[in-house]
């Protein structure tokens, strides 16, 4: 377990990644992390998409579906 203080940034309240936490999740300055509601109240910080996910399955999915298709199109 990290602890992490809660600091002032501008208006705002910001937390501060230790380089662990950010290798950890394998992100950098810049990137987008995502805070969602875990089990019991608790919140989870990951730079797992929700979204990006439901969509790249989508996609696997019109693949899969339109194979036989693509493969005679790549002839």
């Amino acid at each position: 377990m990290i602890a992490l203080k809660l600091t002032q940034v501008g208006n705002s309240v910001g937390v501060v990644l230790p380089k662990e936490a950010l290798i950890k999740l394998g992100v950098e300055k810049g990137d987008t992390v995502y805070l969602t509601d875990g089990a019991g109240g608790e919140m989870r910080l990951s730079a797992y998409s929700a979204e990006v996910a439901e969509e790249i399955a989508l996609g696997e999915d019109f693949m899969d579906q339109y194979r036989d298709t693509f493969r005679a199109l790549a002839k």
